[in-house]
């Protein structure tokens, strides 16, 4: 590839050391071009695209050889072997390329040394592979083929294909590039930004994968550390080494833990002051695919107008397993949705690779991206301001739905990932976050909602209220109350409140009994005989006897004395699967174990409790309801104060 008449848009990549259980996510080895019907459901009321039902079968066993890497960007194919490049990792995602850039070809580059033939693909945004072209190939080789975006207007991909001769073929490189010119010329125009609170390990190995990699800083200005623990980084094993390794290039600013949205903002806020292009936000708990920075970058560099680019979220814990395909916000309830019920949640590309996912062929358009890894214009923030000033929760989907009424989009990038611990075994709305999970939800709503009264927003506060209640989740519902206040209270005392509000809910948790969590199950008292659970129903109720089950359930509740020996014994120990309203509602005493597997809880049956809670929730849902309109003009207009350089300044400098 000459860099003088060209510029590359993305490279063929392989596992770097210690990921070979991800190797799906880059090498496919076999062809895959059959069909199979997944179910026929043309007799139902509304039966499924054709697309959403078919899946495409490999018609070959074989599997890539991790010894058969040779480097980051080089592998051989073995003789008579057929490998596949139509991965996540490798495959070019031209529609998204061709919607939100002003790029209408590309080129594709492919260096080889050895006897075999390149096959080049396209697919369809119904996920139908077409093969374009089959080149033999001999001896050393460069190959250059035009391929023009012209037709991916709703989906597809190009990928290419080696198969080796009666000798190994060898792939000494490939690239993805174009001839036409970005809009921000390249140059060192990012900065990367890690928030971190006690996760120095996780910070150092990523500034290793970072400064290990030629390419990952190539257009890195500065990768800046917002360190908000009290287990510095500075301090770690390996600082010195990976501050040998980036130089110049990092930087660590210590501050008091104001939660993602105060270590993101500060990022934020520096690279305006840097005057870098864009920052590119990382959260700490994650392992870093190094190539995918550039990648937003560059898409981002070539983008028509500024636009914020995330990257996706794959499993640390299972490494083949994408948690999500792209969200958007459903306007009506303000909650995060998938754009489209054929997308899967957690897909496993070591079930069904892209090219057996015929969904994930056409171009999913979100409404936001995770701040896991994702990048954002420095104009942008320059005209919108920097995050609400809420702690870690609606913070990325906030800033987006912002930057939307402003003109900006967001696209998830296929291709840019990282690899982040899961939150499959957690339930955050039982714990801390409970509090933050409804104000910041009610604050969106009241930002952002098109519906009068917000929707369904209150309608779904209020069923919610009822569930914790009927399941004995007492400190979930109070810290929820705590929120609806609070949200009454306005916007002014957001930015006072930031680095003091977590401590102030913990000391509400740390007054509940049900709420505290005891590692070892024999601390409790023994689960009684009388086992409750008034039959110890298992399932939802049906949808036609929901609320007539419902009334009757919150009546027992609240009138109801509980059995008095379950105060004293448990009736029974539930796993946290079977941890649901529905279930809960039935005992007046039961040991329910946390997500994570770490401990148990005793949740005991309290009427005056729960009849002094749901009193007081709705007298606040009501006041809520009655003052939507006045909350929500005064919110909108907090906002832009709120968000700006200048207010977060104020809060950086008091935080230290």
């Amino acid at each position: 590839m000459s860099p003088t008449t060209t510029a590359e848009l993305q490279r063929v990549v392989f596992p770097s050391p210690g990921e070979l259980d991800a190797v799906e996510l880059y090498v496919d080895a076999g062809s895959s071009v059959g069909t199979q019907l997944v179910e026929d459901d043309g007799l139902y009321r509304q039966p499924k695209l054709p697309e959403n039902k078919l899946h495409l079968v490999g018609s070959s066993p074989l599997e890539a050889h991790h010894e058969d890497f040779l480097s980051r960007t080089s592998a051989k194919v073995r003789a008579g072997q057929h490998v596949s490049f139509g991965t996540y990792f490798n495959a070019f995602p031209a529609s998204y390329w061709r919607r939100w850039t002003a790029v209408r070809s590309v080129q594709l580059h492919v260096r080889t040394e050895g006897s075999g033939t390149v096959l080049v693909y396209r697919s369809n945004a119904r996920g139908m592979p077409q093969r374009l072209n089959s080149i033999h190939v001999e001896g050393y080789n460069e190959l250059e083929l035009e391929l023009s975006l012209e037709t991916f207007g709703d989906g597809g991909w190009y990928w290419f294909e080696l198969v080796a001769g009666a000798s190994e073929l060898t792939l000494l490189g490939a690239e993805w590039a174009t001839r036409e010119s970005p809009r921000i010329p390249a140059g060192e125009v990012a900065t990367v930004q890690i928030t971190t609170m006690n996760k120095p390990d996780f910070c150092i190995a990523n500034a290793r994968i970072l400064g290990g990699s030629s390419k990952a800083l190539e257009s890195v200005k500065e990768v800046l550390i917002v360190d908000q623990g009290t287990n510095k980084v500075s301090a770690a094993e390996g600082f010195n080494d990976v501050k040998d390794l980036l130089g110049r290039k990092l930087r660590i600013v210590d501050q008091a833990n104001l939660g993602g949205a105060g270590g993101f903002s500060r990022g934020m806020a520096e690279a305006v002051q840097n005057d870098s292009s864009f920052v590119v936000l990382l959260d700490d708990d994650v392992v870093v695919e190094p190539d995918s920075i550039e990648r937003l970058i560059t898409f981002a560099r070539f983008s028509k107008k500024p636009t914020i680019v995330g990257g996706h979220m794959f499993d640390l814990y299972s490494r083949t397993t994408l948690h999500t395909f792209g969200e958007v916000v459903d306007p009506y309830r303000l909650s995060w949705v998938s754009p489209d019920d054929a997308l899967e949640y957690r897909h496993d590309f070591r079930h069904r690779n892209l090219r057996q996912t015929p969904w994930m062929h056409r171009r999913v358009d979100v409404d936001f991206n995770g701040w896991w890894m994702c990048l954002i214009p420095t104009d942008i923030i320059r005209e919108i301001g920097l995050s609400l000033p809420v702690f870690i929760k609606w913070d990325d989907a906030e800033y987006s739905l912002r930057a939307k009424q402003a003109g900006y989009a967001t696209v998830s990038l296929p291709g840019a990932a990282l690899w982040h611990v899961s939150w499959i075994d957690k339930d955050d709305s039982l714990g801390w976050q409970a509090y933050f999970h409804e104000r910041n939800r009610l604050i969106a709503a009241l930002l952002h909602s098109p519906f009068p009264k917000g929707g369904r927003v209150l309608r779904e506060s209020f069923q919610n209220n009822v569930k914790h209640l009927i399941s004995m989740q007492y400190f979930a519902q109070e810290a929820r109350i705590m929120a609806m206040r609070d949200v009454l209270r306005g916007p002014g005392s957001l930015h006072a409140e930031l680095a003091s509000k977590l401590a102030e809910v913990n000391e509400l948790r740390s007054r509940h009994t049900e709420a505290q969590i005891k590692s070892d199950v024999d601390e409790f008292p023994a689960v009684g005989l009388n086992g409750g659970g008034r039959g110890g129903a298992a399932g939802m109720p049906p949808k036609k006897d929901l609320v007539k089950w419902a009334a009757k359930t919150v009546l027992r509740q609240i009138f109801k004395k509980p059995d008095p020996s379950s105060l004293e014994r448990p009736q029974a120990h539930l796993a946290h699967r079977e941890n649901r309203w529905w279930r809960l509602s039935s005992f007046d005493s039961v040991l329910v174990s946390n997500a994570e597997g770490t401990g148990v809880s005793w949740y005991r049956r309290d009427p005056k409790r729960l009849r002094s809670q749901m009193l007081e929730a709705a007298k606040l849902q009501s006041e809520l309801y009655r003052r939507w309109d006045q909350l929500s003009a005064e919110y909108k207009a907090a906002l832009p104060e709120i968000t700006s350089l200048e207010s977060w300044k104020a809060t950086f400098d008091v935080s230290g």
